[in-house]
């Protein structure tokens, strides 16, 4: 039963055993010292987090991947900006943990070698340091590249004279490539170094920092080449490289002055492809667009990608296909040409992986692909015949340079430049075709048409 006026009644306050004055000073000092270490923790982890790349890299994925996790909960897929953000994350992490891997070559190397970085730009307050071939990071001459934010991540320095050295060690896990100035003080930066001047590799940029002669913009027929070092003309000549190949062989053809821009450059790869037709393509409007595709435009080493497979497809393909289809929204014939693969023509060949899986996921008419790897067997067994005939077996391919590294050789860019002049010419005969089709067509349907009536119509009299 229910007392009415309980609530008036006072309550007696609880009685609380007290401590022994020792024991409540413990307690107080663990509680104090649980605080503490709460406290430093926080601090640590807001350190690690705010300052150390790594740290950074993943208190911010960890937060990416917790906003993903909530959409994916409801149905929504992670969108383009999502991607892009988390490789921008993580390419900058990449950089800044190889800052110090590059200060201490710098430190560590004799002072010849030194004095060679710093003629190159590439000792640690200079070097360009920045993102390419999908995800490596590399160190570049300050001299000969420059920062790209735009996309390309870095490009060529206009109007630039640069040379290969070979010969160099490299560090650890920092792909340095020695594309340096070609100046006056080259031979005194070199001396007392291991380092030796590849006379026929060197090149000159225009003024639109491109290799090769400058645009015409006015010339009958233009072309864009986009691609790596292959399209570049690693270690090749200025008359020898793919594009300068492809330019003589149209002009041959056709009879009229052909201007191609060659936008290759070492270290791209597809996302870099595009944005450089982005850069250059409304500037320049070509005639057709040639994109060269390498094995590590994927990811992951190049046995790897090409023997096996395992690659990044799905992030070549985005970028891929974005170029694909800026070409066609402005009506320009486009060809996807996998650079053959050297170690694929010397031994078994796992085309089913490359360019098969690239094959597989274009989503491209295939007119608009070209594997020139057939041309380059039956051009290699055409050495081989010769060297046996002439009792000079031939090493490796001479359609590669092989004493210095696996990419093209003159007579390799050369053959390249045929194989794809051929197909270029049936794209641009067959896109006059069409053209010319439609414009019938559009003559039949106004000839088809009634005449005006020529005393104005009805009501006139």
């Amino acid at each position: 039963m229910r007392r009415p006026f309980a609530r008036l009644m006072p309550v007696r306050p609880r009685l609380r055993q007290r401590l022994l004055p020792s024991l409540e000073r413990r307690l107080r000092m663990e509680r104090r010292f649980k605080r503490g270490i709460v406290l430093a923790t926080a601090l640590a982890v807001a350190f690690v987090a705010g300052l150390v790349p790594w740290g950074r890299y993943i208190a911010e994925s960890s937060l990416m991947a917790v906003v993903q996790t909530g959409r994916q909960a409801v149905g929504m897929p992670s969108t383009r900006a999502d991607i892009d953000a988390s490789w921008r994350r993580f390419r900058q992490l990449r950089i800044e943990q190889t800052r110090p891997r590059v200060a201490r070559f710098y430190d560590e190397a004799s002072s010849a070698h030194q004095r060679l970085l710093r003629y190159a730009g590439m000792d640690p307050e200079h070097a360009v340091l920045r993102w390419g071939n999908y995800d490596w990071t590399m160190l570049l001459s300050s001299k000969v590249f420059e920062d790209d934010d735009e996309g390309r991540s870095f490009r060529f320095r206009p109007r630039t004279r640069s040379v290969w050295l070979r010969g160099l060690p490299l560090p650890s896990g920092v792909p340095m490539f020695f594309l340096v100035p070609d100046g006056p003080g080259l031979d005194e930066a070199i001396r007392g170094t291991s380092a030796t001047v590849l006379e026929r590799s060197r090149q000159v940029t225009n003024s639109w920092g491109l290799r090769g002669p400058e645009p015409d913009r006015d010339a009958p027929l233009r072309g864009i080449v986009l691609g790596d070092s292959y399209m570049q003309g690693m270690f090749l000549g200025e008359e020898q490289t793919p594009p300068e190949c492809l330019r003589r062989r149209l002009e041959g053809r056709l009879g009229i002055r052909a201007s191609i821009l060659n936008t290759g450059v070492m270290g791209y790869s597809a996302e870099q492809y595009y944005h450089s037709l982005v850069a250059f393509a409304d500037r320049f409007a070509p005639d057709f667009v040639v994109v060269s595709v390498f094995p590590n435009d994927f990811g992951g080493d190049i046995p790897t990608v090409a023997n096996r497979g395992v690659g990044d497809w799905r992030e070549g393909k985005y970028w891929l296909e974005k170029t694909i289809a800026f070409c066609k929204a402005r009506g320009w014939p486009h060809l996807i040409v996998p650079v053959p693969y050297e170690a694929h023509l010397l031994a078994r060949r796992f085309s089913g992986h490359y360019p098969g899986s690239l094959l597989n996921i274009l989503d491209d008419e295939s007119t608009s692909i070209l594997d020139p790897f057939d041309a380059f067997a039956s051009a290699h067994l055409a050495a081989e015949v010769a060297g046996l005939r002439g009792g000079r077996p031939v090493e490796g391919s001479p359609l590669y340079n092989n004493p210095i590294d696996d990419h093209f050789s003159a007579a390799g860019a050369e053959l390249w430049a045929e194989v794809v002049g051929e197909r270029i010419l049936l794209l641009l005969d067959r896109a006059k075709a069409d053209r010319e089709a439609k414009e019938k067509a559009r003559a039949r349907t106004q000839a088809a048409r009634p005449a005006a009536d020529p005393g104005g119509g009805p009501g006139r009299g």
